[in-house]
């Protein structure tokens, strides 16, 4: 890879794990692998994220048949259709040249992959020239299987600037959610996951949650060192409700070493779309930690 951006950098000096990052970066590239590209089409949904008009990073869900996302070239996807009417990124992502991460999710197998390029307008949707390319172990990802597509749907059912009592629940009670980032090397789009309750609510208007031992790349905590807008995208995955969250993100060392991020909320939408797929209740990942105890039993 042409190498990592200062915030990266300068996370991965103070954990201690440069030449590890070193090692691990070698596999981002530019290019789709026939196996990724395989793995791209048997997908029924696609996270991107994205800054909207405003500077705000969002993070979206796209969902379609299998084939919706497919490669069309060595180092470019296309993408049929977009995001449902009121989307927050509807326009970022129906606009030449807007910066895009995205990451593709398989609950069934517990893999997934992150692409991150430039937008291109498509007749059909819109395509990514991919400038990243590479995959994630399977750590702290909820094995499901889909069930069915729900056809009707309300759309977008709340906009507001904090949380209500009933999306502080559903953020309570999350295994997964998913982080749109950015910094000079352009957008990106990653994953969190972990036993319910390893979100935080302190407030309506804040969140915070642990950062686990990952692939030592420091991509999103670098991003978020170098520029703290993030967005965050909560599924339910039982009812396909999405609560999306716009705001700013600063992660704070403790003594012993471990990390927090703790998230400013600025923006809330709530939406329940037609056509989303629904999916099966959670075989917990192996690799989740047990929960600090103020948090309640991991036994599930």
């Amino acid at each position: 890879m042409s190498g990592y951006h200062w915030g990266s950098l300068a996370m991965q000096e103070r954990v201690g794990v440069r030449e590890l990052a070193e090692h691990v970066g070698r596999s981002i590239g530019t290019g789709i692998r026939d196996v990724a590209a395989a793995f791209l089409a048997q997908q029924p949904h696609l996270v991107v994220g994205a800054a909207d008009a405003d500077g705000r990073l969002w993070a979206s869900l796209l969902t379609g048949a299998p084939g919706f996302v497919r490669a069309t070239g060595p180092d470019r996807i296309a993408v049929a259709g977009g995001v449902p009417d009121g989307d927050p990124l509807a326009q970022a992502l129906a606009t030449e040249g807007t910066s895009v991460g995205t990451i593709s999710l398989d609950p069934r197998t517990r893999r997934r992959m992150r692409l991150g390029g430039t937008l291109e307008v498509t007749p059909r949707g819109f395509a990514i020239a991919a400038q990243r390319v590479f995959s994630n172990c399977p750590k702290y990802l909820q094995k499901r299987q889909p069930l069915e597509l729900a056809a009707q749907g309300a759309g977008v059912v709340r906009r507001g600037d904090a949380l209500t009592p009933d999306q502080e629940r559903a953020v309570r009670s999350a295994d997964t959610f998913f982080v749109a980032t950015t910094a000079g090397d352009g957008a990106d789009a990653s994953h969190r996951g972990g036993f319910p309750g390893f979100v935080e609510v302190t407030s309506p208007t804040a969140l915070s949650w642990p950062d686990y031992a990952g692939n030592a790349m420091f991509l999103t905590l670098g991003n978020l060192a170098a520029d703290p807008r993030a967005g965050l995208l909560f599924p339910h995955w039982e009812s396909g409700r999405l609560l999306q969250i716009s705001g700013r993100a600063r992660t704070e060392f403790d003594a012993d070493g471990s990390r927090r991020v703790h998230f400013a909320v600025e923006s809330v939408v709530e939406s329940l779309h037609p056509g989303r797929l629904l999916w099966s209740a959670p075989e917990y990942s192996p690799a989740n930690p047990p929960l600090p105890r103020h948090l309640g039993s991991t036994t599930r």
